[in-house]
């Protein structure tokens, strides 16, 4: 066989084995695929508590009864799924909390946050604030400032009190009312600007209000000048984790921005809810 041939059939068979994968390759394309079947699975049964039957599960995911048989066989042989014999339905096991506890446990919320406070104070053009509730006050964790001459500054471990801020009251408004009533009663509602809010009646029609619209607003109610709009990140009970805000002067965030902003700021609370594993209300 001469040189020109033997190039051509080494040519040939490269070209064969790109369109005929080896076994190898076959093999580990159908593991990856029973591996995305298995994920599909646990989170189909993550959004069922109350647990599904084989064929239930099976038509949820789009598998033949026999391949989610398996596939949910394999998971309970490792404890990511249990088999509850009285009622026939597949549930989470205990092994999918135990690895949803690490991820609880190791979550850095400033740090899974900050990209989206980027990005919604670009979006906004204001600054952007994370705070938590702390007793009768709301801490400061991060904040990312524009680029404006006028602008709020607080750094992290700043406070502010929670009946007075948008992101206390909008902590409050997702809490229970029993407990937030509680925490408001417990504390001085101290009038902190003509517009401060300082009866439980008033704070209580207020949290509904921001119950049903998704955001709170400071209008001006922690300093003269300054408007806030925040909305409630969830953890994965649904309880309010913290709080995200856009702040400014009055002089920008005027009535008729302030719509458009809390939706701005309700959606991407929703997307870090949803990036820290919390569970939007």
């Amino acid at each position: 066989m001469n040189m020109i041939a033997r190039l051509s059939t080494e040519e040939e068979r490269r070209r064969l084995e790109v369109l005929v994968p080896s076994k190898d390759i076959l093999r580990a394309s159908g593991q990856v695929q029973s591996l995305s079947r298995a994920l599909k699975l646990l989170n189909s049964l993550s959004h069922h508590p109350q647990g599904l039957s084989l064929s239930e599960v099976a038509h949820e995911v789009g598998l033949p009864t026999s391949t989610a048989h398996r596939l949910l066989t394999t998971l309970q042989n490792e404890r990511y799924v249990r088999f509850d014999q009285e009622r026939s339905t597949w549930l989470i096991g205990v092994q999918s909390f135990r690895v949803g506890s690490a991820f609880v446990r190791s979550r850095d919320l400033v740090s899974m946050a900050r990209p989206f406070m980027r990005r919604l104070m670009e979006q906004a053009g204001e600054t952007v604030n994370l705070a938590i509730h702390d007793r009768s006050e709301v801490v400061y964790l991060a904040q990312v400032e524009c680029q404006k001459m006028m602008r709020a500054v607080v750094g992290p471990g700043g406070r502010t009190l929670l009946h007075s801020s948008a992101c206390g009251k909008v902590l409050m408004a997702h809490l229970k009312e029993s407990d937030a009533c509680r925490i408001l009663m417990g504390q001085e509602l101290r009038r902190e600007t003509p517009n401060t809010l300082t009866t439980i009646d008033a704070l209580r029609r207020e949290m509904a209000a921001i119950r049903s619209r998704g955001y709170a607003i400071d209008n001006e109610e922690t300093a003269v000048g300054l408007r806030c709009i925040a909305s409630v990140i969830c953890d994965e009970h649904g309880a309010p984790l913290a709080a995200l805000s856009v702040s400014g002067p009055s002089a920008r965030l005027t009535d008729g921005r302030l719509a458009g902003l809390g939706l701005a700021v309700k959606t991407i609370a929703a997307e870090i809810t949803a990036e820290v594993g919390g569970r939007s209300v």
